[in-house]
């Protein structure tokens, strides 16, 4: 389970380099990795988390949206459309985008991409399960087991990774050490008990 039991919205940039191409029917594509798993990255100093693999197998058959900048007004596809293709394989969370021709928002936004003006993602979830480890040198990490729901993946020129996460990280890292520090005291009452 995530650190209080339940789900909390989060979003991370979690891979860059994205490509564009025009399929057999002409129509233009943003494809790319969204999420790499076993990649760990630091949210700030003495936080660091990954993506286990696995952990979009229940997620990936939502309804996900595909949007520019986490913007709800900004569609780019829709797998319930059939217009944004997800996947996870063994490499992490796969997604391709069938960019609208009629939507001049979108056709921009591919060819920034094609340009490389854009070329950033970040991904809306819940956690539904993740695991924390305590490093011998003070740090703490993340890895996340599972995410359920996944709610949408996200073109962006500037991620919102940084600020979001390390404001919930900062309060898991609280909370982390609260926890280890009851957890000691707990083992350390038994042991003076002599149990």
């Amino acid at each position: 389970m995530n650190r209080d039991g339940l789900g909390s919205r989060q979003t991370r940039m979690v891979c860059t380099n994205f490509t564009t191409r025009e399929d057999t029917e002409n129509a233009l594509v943003i494809e790319g990795y969204f999420a790499v798993f076993n990649s760990n990255y630091e949210i700030a100093p003495g936080m660091s988390e990954s993506i286990a693999p696995g952990a979009f197998t229940d997620a990936v058959s939502g309804d996900i949206r595909a949007l520019v900048n986490h913007d709800t007004t900004l569609v780019l596809g829709r797998t319930k459309a059939g217009t944004f293709e997800v996947k996870e394989d063994s490499h992490g969370l796969w997604g391709s985008i069938r960019i609208n021709p009629n939507d001049s928002s979108a056709v921009d936004l591919y060819e920034r991409v094609k340009r490389g003006d854009v070329d950033g993602c970040s991904i809306g979830f819940d956690i539904a399960e993740e695991e924390t480890e305590f490093l011998e040198n003070g740090d703490v990490h993340w890895t996340i087991k599972k995410v359920f729901p996944l709610y949408e993946c996200s073109c962006c020129s500037f991620p919102a990774y940084q600020e979001t996460v390390i404001q919930a990280r900062e309060k898991d890292f609280e909370e982390a050490k609260r926890r280890q520090a009851e957890l000691y005291r707990s083992e350390l009452r038994l042991k003076l008990k002599g149990e």
